[in-house]
């Protein structure tokens, strides 16, 4: 049996494409297997700014495979109490203790998720936040630092993402024409 299938896709900030629809075998008669498409999300764009004002004291460090050692966010220098403001316009996913420190979770409109810690959160799951609204304080240590900080993770779906790209703007997108196959 043939089937033709027909994909939509729209290209996402991070290349990736999205599967918006498709349709089912051709000539099976009645319903046949059409498939209604998926309903698009909105278009997204967030703005974001660094969570507090310090250095970089530890970068981002992917591992080589999904399961190796690798430091799956950045360190930035930050005293004890010292506000922790959200990167961008979100709604808090989870914040409380994670194995005793103190983590805030913020799910932003881009599918984009970024994660403070060690934190005392000022924030409860599902209250909205603006950029730069506190959602916590800096509160006890985070291994690997060698005085207090804040570290910042950031993650699309499972993939880790240095959260420090998320502060660089993409710049122009271009639309290049598709080649035309030979014939």
């Amino acid at each position: 049996m043939h089937r033709v299938v027909l994909l939509v896709a729209v290209v996402v900030a991070v290349g990736s494409p999205v599967v918006v629809g498709a349709r089912g075998p051709v000539g099976a008669g009645g319903a046949g297997g059409a498939v209604r498409p998926a309903p698009l999300a909105p278009a997204a764009a967030v703005a974001y700014r660094p969570p507090v004002p310090g250095a970089v004291v530890r970068p981002f460090v992917p591992p080589p495979t999904p399961y190796a050692a690798g430091h799956r966010g950045v360190d930035l220098a930050a005293a004890a109490g010292t506000p922790v403001g959200a990167a961008g316009n979100a709604v808090v996913r989870f914040a409380g203790p994670v194995a005793g420190r103190g983590v805030v979770v913020l799910a932003h409109a881009d599918g984009i998720t970024t994660e403070y810690e060690p934190v005392r959160p000022l924030v409860h799951a599902g209250q909205a936040v603006r950029a730069g609204e506190p959602v916590g304080r800096i509160a006890g240590r985070h291994a690997g630092c060698p005085a207090s900080c804040l570290h910042w993770g950031a993650r699309r779906g499972s993939a880790y993402l240095d959260p420090l790209t998320l502060l660089r703007p993409l710049g122009p997108v271009v639309l290049l024409p598709w080649p035309r196959a030979p014939g």
